[in-house]
């Protein structure tokens, strides 16, 4: 096991190694002339990136200095996003390579065509061409040789003539060939030569993937820091009496407090939450990333949630990175109620909640029979759950509606691919059996503070009787 872990790791490391190298050449090597203060540049702005996020995530795992943690973690998860999004910028240069080629070499043979001089001069004909002057020998031609009627015929040269005749001018310089000929003001449009086609091509390819990225991972940045949108889903319950038809629960996931977005980030979602006037809010799993010592201050704001029926919590796997059972304790002193493995019932349905899958490593792991084995079927349940694969258990169990986020949507695209290969549900609500499971993007993010394809969001749940 340890061997195919090393071999995995070694291949991973490979891969980033190989897809660095050739981002460095596409963008620094291939777009200069020759060695010199760019190409140097490049590499230091590669290496130095990499490093800035290995820092980064080492410096959050390790419990490292709060600050350090700040100052690590903008550029190095902000790195991470932009190298993700200029390799794939690259790549698709790939593609478009031998196409600009193609197309730049055909406009230049068509311009050296249509600059290529002609064999005789436009409007002259043989008609009118001048007469050949008379030659040496003709002079001195005897006069039967000129009489009206006969035709003269030339004699052929003599051969000390040609011998004594002096040799005949050098031809003139030939202009060179038309892709060697620098452009001048009086013909912007000469083609390019071929090594300079080549560096235009590299150079057009290579600012418009790093265009491309940088406003790709800026406006995927500018979204996550202006908060979370709104979402709103019914969801119809066989089970649900009549009085509770238009239920709302606030469903909030993955808000990822930590280096990065902190206090003024969960005011923002406490002030989302509180404008949708929500009977109960959901807060399923993934609030923080690091300790309650670093972290408190920026949590503060979750004391001003406010539901008719109350916040409730469960952990999620990174509660499980950050000291669970002493976050657990924080959110119960902020007013939020934990479900760890619990049941509340409610006036018209059963709210359960259970411990996140990562908990097994602490024996905190999810106990479905704990929740919910003595609960009374007749009744609607609605399940908290933070990883969408817990489904399977909620439908054994006997589950309504299970709530759950973790997956962020993909977050980062084409990262969505790679979640939902890992997970029943990416995103939205989709039934199992009489189960449905309802998958939150979440309001935040892990790592770098971007989305792209995965827009953050808080969805209000409205639950609807089918006896209303």
């Amino acid at each position: 096991m340890v061997i195919v872990f090393a071999l995995v790791a070694l291949l991973v490391l490979s891969v980033l190694v190989a897809g660095n190298w050739w981002l460095w050449r596409r963008l620094f090597r291939d777009t200069t002339r020759a060695p010199g203060f760019v190409r140097r540049a490049g590499v230091v702005v590669i290496a130095g990136g990499w490093a800035l996020t290995i820092g980064a995530l080492v410096a959050e795992r390790s419990g490292a200095p709060f600050w350090l943690q700040q100052v690590l973690a903008w550029p190095g998860f902000l790195w991470l996003a932009l190298a993700m999004y200029l390799l794939l910028g690259v790549l698709a240069g790939e593609v478009v390579r031998p196409l600009l080629r193609r197309w730049l070499e055909r406009r230049a043979h068509a311009e050296e065509a249509v600059e290529a001089p002609e064999l005789t001069p436009a409007g002259v004909t043989t008609a009118t061409a001048p007469a050949a002057e008379p030659t040496e020998g003709s002079a001195h031609r005897p006069p039967s040789d000129r009489t009206p009627g006969r035709t003269a015929v030339a004699a052929p040269a003599a051969p000390v003539a040609a011998l004594t005749a002096d040799p005949p001018p050098p031809p003139p310089p030939t202009d060179p060939a038309p892709d060697s000929r620098p452009a001048t003001p009086d013909s912007p449009s000469r083609p390019l030569a071929t090594p300079t086609r080549r560096l235009f091509v590299s150079r057009v390819l290579a600012g418009a993937a790093a265009a491309a990225a940088v406003g790709t991972v800026g406006y995927g940045t500018y979204g996550v820091l202006n908060g979370p949108k709104v979402k709103r889903v019914t969801v119809p319950l066989a089970k649900l009496p009549r009085a509770a038809h238009g239920y709302r629960i606030a469903v909030v996931s993955d808000i990822h407090l930590g280096p990065v977005l902190g206090r003024s980030f969960a005011q923002k979602v406490v002030d989302t939450i509180n404008g949708t006037q929500p009977d109960l809010i959901a807060v399923v799993g993934d609030l923080v990333d690091g300790s309650v010592k670093d972290l408190g201050p920026a949590a503060a704001p979750l004391a001003g949630l406010r539901a008719r029926h109350g916040a409730y919590f469960v952990t999620g796997n990174h509660e499980y990175f950050s000291g669970a059972e002493q976050w657990v304790e924080e959110v119960r002193r902020l007013g939020l109620r934990p479900l760890e493995n619990a049941r509340s019932e409610l006036p018209h349905f059963d709210l359960a909640g259970v411990n996140d899958v990562a908990g097994e490593s602490e024996g905190q792991g999810p106990d479905f029979a704990k929740a919910l084995g003595d609960r009374d079927s007749a009744r609607a349940c609605v399940l908290l759950a933070h990883q969408p694969v817990q489904i399977h258990d909620a439908v054994d169990h006997g589950v309504d509606l299970q709530l759950s986020g973790h997956t962020h949507g993909g977050q980062l695209w084409p990262g969505n691919l790679v979640a939902e290969l890992a997970n029943p549900t990416l995103a939205g609500l989709e039934r199992y059996g009489d189960t449905q499971l309802y998958v939150s993007r979440g309001a935040g993010a892990w790592g770098p503070p971007t989305r792209v394809g995965a827009e953050s969001d808080i969805t209000v749940i409205e639950l609807a009787s089918r006896q209303a």
